[in-house]
């Protein structure tokens, strides 16, 4: 008899400890991840001449001879660049900023090899006078478009040069969520940082009045940010007037939260080089809500990357890393382009 009853617990721990083990695995499988990617991926044009738009320097017989077989080219190492960072997973997002217009992103999820992905994409048709936009590409069977805006940014200084309009989706995530999304390439630093920087603060006025109503009316707003903020973390325009800020222990779920911000002290880190030094201009800022294991969406592990695979760098005379980019100057590198793709992995219950 106690042999029987020490087999019968036995044989109870060992059912027990197997269905924890299978609820266990239901629980973990029930998480889905969510990649989102932001690129920019300088100059994309296709070779036909816009009379409306200043894109001369990219023709046949423009300043940097831009031909349609390194056009196809260009499209190619995107798509390499968009499948070495999905990995085994495509990004279920993918942000783009220089894009010419409608036609080269149609190329690039329709006729390049990255229309294996089956994505979809949207893009904005702004008032820049290079004539370049930003792009969402989509996973349909991740995110069900629900709508789509664009809003140009209204300058204080009327002599300010018209920039790139600011991308925003709205989205059902695979649980029933919603999703803003933002991809924003702010005013450049033309004629200077501190001269250019007034046109930076209007840019992101205009982000945070459209972030500020979503928490109004939706109390639980999901929000991510990305783009390149042609600024630091630190800076005005993103610390002091779109307030977004440094990752808390205690996050708000009304504010935003620059993902890069602790890091911008790190010598070696940056997306983009400049004058020998990086810099960190392509970024991702969220809502503090994604900042909590609790919320039905969170940031995995808190944090945001930057994708520095070998390919996408070269060495300088110096001997020290850089972007490798399609052109330097007026040279034809057949690189990738001059800065780095950036990434965050958000976990759906």
């Amino acid at each position: 008899m106690r042999n029987r009853s020490k087999i019968s617990r036995e044989s109870v721990e060992i059912v027990v400890v197997s269905l924890a083990m299978i609820f266990l695995s239901i629980g973990i499988s029930a998480q889905e991840n969510f990649s989102v990617m932001f690129y920019n991926v300088e100059n994309l044009f296709d070779t036909k001449d816009d009379p409306l738009k200043d894109d001369d320097e990219f023709l046949p017989d423009g300043k940097f001879r831009w031909t349609g077989w390194k056009y196809w080219e260009k499209l190619k190492n995107i798509t390499r660049v968009i499948t070495a960072v999905g990995g085994m997973h495509s990004p279920a997002l993918v942000g783009l900023c220089e894009v010419e217009n409608d036609s080269v992103v149609f190329d690039l999820t329709a006729r390049s090899p990255l229309r294996a992905q089956k994505y979809n994409y949207i893009v904005t048709d702004s008032p820049d006078e290079r004539g370049i936009d930003v792009a969402l590409l989509y996973q349909r069977n991740q995110f069900k478009l629900l709508e789509k805006n664009e809003y140009r940014i209204p300058f204080s200084d009327s002599a300010t040069r018209p920039s790139r309009n600011i991308l925003h989706a709205v989205g059902q995530l695979i649980n029933g969520d919603t999703l803003d999304v933002f991809v924003c390439h702010f005013p450049s630093r033309s004629g200077g940082q501190l001269a250019s920087e007034p046109a930076r603060k209007d840019a992101a006025l205009l982000l945070r009045n459209k972030t500020d109503s979503l928490f109004c009316c939706r109390g639980q707003a999901h929000i991510v940010i990305m783009g390149d903020f042609n600024d630091h973390p630190n800076d005005k325009s993103l610390s002091c007037v779109l307030e977004a800020q440094m990752l808390s222990d205690k996050p708000n779920e009304s504010e935003l939260y620059n993902l890069f911000y602790h890091r911008i002290k790190e010598t070696d880190f940056g997306t983009y080089k400049f004058q020998g030094q990086w810099e960190v201009l392509d970024q991702f800022i969220v809502s503090g809500n994604l900042l909590s294991i609790n919320s039905s969406v969170f940031l995995k592990n808190n944090e945001a990357t930057v994708f520095k695979a070998d390919f996408l760098l070269e060495e300088d005379k110096k001997g020290e890393k850089r972007p490798y980019r399609t052109y330097m100057g007026p040279v034809y590198k057949g690189g990738f382009s001059d800065h780095l793709p950036v990434l965050i992995d958000l976990i759906i219950k």
